[in-house]
């Protein structure tokens, strides 16, 4: 199968076969004729398919076939919303490639940058806006953009905006649009929450699934090192020294655990840098953009941080520390094993998160292989001690439904006093650093044979605060 044979035009065909691509993955090969026919589309796929390119190639064939001319002062014609803000950046790169060859124009808006270029840019119109959902109502507040005028709507990593307690904000996004328009809902996983709401916004829509919910790409060579809590930073760096590893992403549970392993990596001779909510823009993108290059061996990020990365064959995962949410264990190793890549994913694991691990276990319907490293066998003797979940009800209550571990362990060792895990609750006395990318405690951030185009990347959750009125800062 070919993409001109999907129903794209030879514009589009050109773009896509320049970037290197041939065949389209199951998700796209379903999803874009489906999305042509102009009706509402509930589509899933585990991470690393190409749900990007699913929906933007069909996007751009729409409106360039009604376009009359450039919209009007602040107009939008097509609204993608998605949680991070480096997936927004991912996504509208993929619009503006896949889109060279026609007239059509696009921007992204999202928080932790000025508001000024973004207003001068909406003066002109846009037919194709990628944002996050704090910086745009921001901008609706303001009087900078017109969504009356949008003809088609894109929830980009759905279950994740859930996740991160953005439903309160897509509900006030849905009261500025348009009745008639297309709705598109692009998910990893088709949870009960995903399927709630798209009875309540879909009309008719037509569902896809390409892949069991939960599952986990057969790309990826998963592993568990049994460790002490107090050997995990030593056997890492021996792991990645020993293996001469040159492009490692690290998961951890905290801000402040990413900080301190990073730094500790440092000091051992591998160089580290950290990503997460807390850090600024600048820092976040100068960070990526160092580990793509390759001249940044190691990225240590947490969830929050973690859902835009999208890097050709990258070829290793290690979670440093296991997720509290199985389901984040799916979306961590999803970062490897792309789009028919091959790739590994290493799990570090101490006496204390047994338990955890026996949930993703059981999540993804598989026991998972075991690996002493000699030097680094496990000691009986040490009890387990606990790892606070932090949850704050049910999923939809306070707090989004999203765990979070304030009192988590964030490293090898036990502090005196436990760090606030990411996405927990902070009152504003209680901030420190740079503003995060949660104000008001909303989130918002930015290969063998290649089957199809690059597939985006991902995203991490954290909670809304609550019943205090969100502070749309980002």
């Amino acid at each position: 199968m070919s993409f001109a044979s999907l129903g794209l035009s030879a514009e589009i065909v050109r773009a896509v076969e320049e970037r290197g691509y041939t065949t389209p993955t199951p998700i796209q090969a379903q999803a874009i004729p489906a999305v042509l026919t102009g009706k509402d589309l509930l589509a899933g796929a585990q991470t690393g398919t190409g749900k990007t390119a699913g929906f933007t190639l069909p996007l751009l064939q729409r409106l360039n076939a009604t376009r009359k001319g450039p919209p009007g002062r602040g107009q939008v014609r097509a609204l993608v919303l998605t949680p991070t803000r480096e997936l927004a950046a991912q996504v509208e790169e993929s619009v503006r490639a896949y889109g060279r060859y026609l007239k059509l124009s696009s921007m992204v808006m999202f928080g932790g940058v000025g508001m000024q270029p973004q207003t001068d840019r909406l003066r002109q119109g846009v037919d194709i806006l990628v944002a996050t959902p704090g910086r745009l109502l921001d901008h609706h507040q303001q009087g900078n953009v017109d969504l009356s005028k949008v003809e088609i709507l894109v929830l980009d990593e759905a279950d994740r905006m859930l996740d991160m307690g953005f439903i309160h904000d897509i509900k006030r996004v849905l009261a500025l649009l348009p009745a008639k328009r297309q709705n598109l809902l692009f998910s990893a996983t088709f949870s009960d929450e995903i399927k709630a709401l798209a009875d309540r916004l879909l009309d008719n829509p037509q569902l896809i699934e390409v892949a069991r919910r939960n599952a986990t790409a057969d790309t990826i060579a998963q592993k568990i090192y049994p460790v002490d809590r107090e050997k995990k930073r030593h056997l890492l760096a021996k792991l990645i020294k020993d293996n001469d590893w040159h492009q490692v992403l690290v998961f951890t549970r905290t801000k402040h655990g990413a900080n301190r392993l990073a730094e500790q990596l440092s000091n051992d001779g591998i160089p580290a840098l950290a990503i997460h909510g807390n850090k600024s823009q600048s820092a976040r993108t100068r960070a990526l953009s160092e580990f793509k290059s390759g001249s940044l061996a190691v990225l240590v990020a947490t969830d929050i941080a973690a859902r835009g990365i999208d890097i050709a064959e990258l070829p290793h995962v290690v979670n440093y520390e296991l997720p509290n949410v199985p389901e984040d264990y799916v979306h961590r190793i999803g970062r490897t094993g792309r789009a028919g890549a091959e790739g590994e994913a290493i799990s570090l694991v101490c006496v204390d998160e047994h338990k955890l691990l026996r949930d993703i276990e059981r999540l993804i319907k598989r026991e998972l292989p075991r690996e002493i490293v000699p030097g680094f066998e496990v000691d009986p003797s040490i009890k387990p001690e606990p790892i606070q979940n932090g949850r704050n009800g049910p999923r939809g209550s306070r707090g989004g439904g999203r765990p979070t571990q304030g009192t988590a362990r964030s490293s090898e060792g036990c502090p005196p006093r436990a760090p606030r895990a990411e996405g927990a609750n902070r009152t504003g006395s209680e901030r420190r650093g740079p503003r995060p990318d949660n104000v008001g405690n909303r989130a918002e951030r930015p290969a063998g044979e290649r089957r199809g185009p690059r597939p985006e990347g991902a995203r991490a959750g954290q909670a809304r605060s609550g019943n205090r009125a969100p502070r749309r800062g980002d």
